[in-house]
Formats: structure tokens, sequence, C-alpha cells
């Protein structure tokens, strides 16, 4: 079997602040070589933190990390990697183009690669105005800009849909899947559930410092399933149990149960459950969305 290419990779990594506080606990990630990977969590799981080890703005307190083959914020990573990390600080007064000037000769960058990002980004004919006079989403897109003047073979971007109207959300996940799709790697973080399931090929989620999931979001959302809505409900969830296993069968938040089992099941789960004394009033396939399995492993009410 081959191998797997992990452009990013965490072991244990973590990071404890003076004041005691422990923002990251012992986190285990991989991002894969030309994948999108999306970095779920409340506000205040570590996402930011996390993020911010990986491109050396802050050092780790334990364990370890690599990208794109090196440690965080060695000069050699960072020649292949782009960020952008919370929002862009560009000056108002400066247009999109001479912005980029700017982070170009800070960077090393070939000026010349300026038209290219802001066409990639959809910004070329605005290029000659003044950032202060750009929308928040165009303000985002130039930020995603200044990450790609390297040509960078790692794009890591810490929620770059946030704060953005339904016609910059719509947008930059255009975007992001034009990026995607040039076989660069992307590591994302997003509080929009909807992006993510629709741009991401794996999602990684993130609790209280810690990974709780990892995996596609096929995996994540558990599969196939069966919606099963019965009463006596406790003895519904008995048998489902019994059958398929604690770890196949969950409570929805509207009472129903979720089986994780084949639409070709559902049959034998009607008649085990009507022989057993229990009235079925629905039974149908169902498919939780990231939405609710993101509720189920974190508690929350949805992350940020």
């Amino acid at each position: 079997m081959q191998q797997v290419d992990h452009v990013i990779e965490t072991r244990g990594l973590g990071k404890r602040y003076p004041s005691g506080v422990e923002a990251v606990r012992g986190i285990d990630l991989s991002v894969r070589r030309g994948e999108v990977y999306g970095f779920l969590g409340p506000n205040g799981a570590g996402k930011t933190t996390t993020m911010r080890m990986l491109v050396g703005l802050i050092r780790p307190t334990a364990g370890s990390a690599a990208v794109a083959g090196h440690p965080p914020g060695s000069p050699a990573g960072l020649a292949r990697i782009g960020s952008l990390i919370e929002a862009p600080a560009y000056y108002p007064y400066l247009s999109g183009r001479d912005n980029l000037r700017v982070v170009a000769r800070y960077a090393g960058c070939d000026e010349s690669h300026i038209d290219g990002v802001l066409q990639t980004v959809d910004l070329l004919s605005r290029a000659g105005d003044k950032f202060g006079s750009y929308s928040l989403g165009m303000k985002q897109r130039l930020g995603v800009a200044g990450a790609l003047l390297k040509d960078p073979e790692v794009l890591i971007l810490d929620e770059p849909s946030n704060g953005l109207d339904p016609q910059g959300i719509v947008e930059m996940r255009q975007l992001l899947r034009r990026i995607g799709e040039g076989g660069r790697t992307v590591m994302l973080s997003s509080h929009l559930l909807s992006e993510v399931e629709q741009t991401c090929d794996r999602i990684g989620v993130i609790q209280s410092g810690r990974m709780i999931a990892e995996g596609t979001v096929d995996e994540i959302r558990g599969g196939a399933a069966l919606l099963v809505r019965a009463a006596p409900a406790e003895r519904a969830l008995e048998l489902l149990v019994g059958d398929f296993g604690a770890d196949a069968v969950a409570t929805t938040r509207d009472g129903a149960l979720r089986v994780r089992s084949t639409p070709e099941q559902a049959a034998a789960i009607n008649r085990r459950l009507v022989e057993a004394g229990v009235e079925v009033s629905e039974l149908r396939q169902s498919e939780a969305s990231l939405e609710e399995v993101f509720l189920t492993l974190t508690g929350e009410a949805g992350p940020s």
C-alpha cells in the first residue's frame, strides 16, 4: 500500500500560556497533500492557536509539528507556506495592488505575480482602488491573494469567510474550490458548517484544545443511516442498541433514533421493533448533516 503523503502533521502539539491557560492539549492531526482540510471547533476551542503555531507565529510548549516537511517558522518552510491568520491587515490608503507590492517586497516575491493572484481572487478590475474602499468580502479575498503571492505549496486560512454576506460566502467557496483543484493543499478553519461540507475533503474537530474527531466528511457524518421514530422510545433504543451496538445508535435532538445501517435493513428493523411491541411511526433513510454531528460531538450551539 502506498504511504500517504502528509503535508501538515502534528504529534502531541500543545500550548500552555504563562497564565496557566492550556489552549491546545496534545493535538494529533494530519493534512494530506492536495486536499482541502476543514478545522472545526467552538469559539475558544484552540483553532487559531493551533494555526498560529503551524505558521510559526507562536511556539508550542509541547509536542511537534511539521509543515511542508519543515518545522513551523523555519525559513525553508515559510517559503512554501501562504497564510491568512485572523483578518487581513493592509494599509487602507493604498490600493489593493500597492498593498500586495508591499507584501511581495517583505516576502521576497516577484512582483510580476501580483496581477496573476489578483485575477485568481477576481480583484484585478478593482486593483487600483484603495483597500479602505473594499467591501469585507473583497478585503478577505485580497488577504487570500497575499497568501498566494509565493505560489505556496500549502495554504493555511483562519476563518476566510468570517463576517461575509451570502454572496461573499459563495464567492469565497468558489475561490477555495479553484485553489484546491489546482493541486495545492489548503487547511482552513470555519464556523460555517454548510460551507465546510461543500468545500472540504476531510475535517478535524477540536474541543477544549483536544482533537475529538478526524476523517472525511462522510466518515464524520457516520455514513448511511436510518431514522427511526417509535414508542416507547426507551424500548426501541434498547432493542436497536442490542442489535447494532451503542456506537451505531444515536438519539437526535427531536427524540428520534438514528441507526447507522443500510436502507436494505429497514424492513428487518421494522419487523424487529413491531414484534417486540414497539409502535413504529416513521422509518426512513437519513443522512446526518455536519451540523448535527458537530452538535453531538461538542455539545455546543455551533462553532465560531
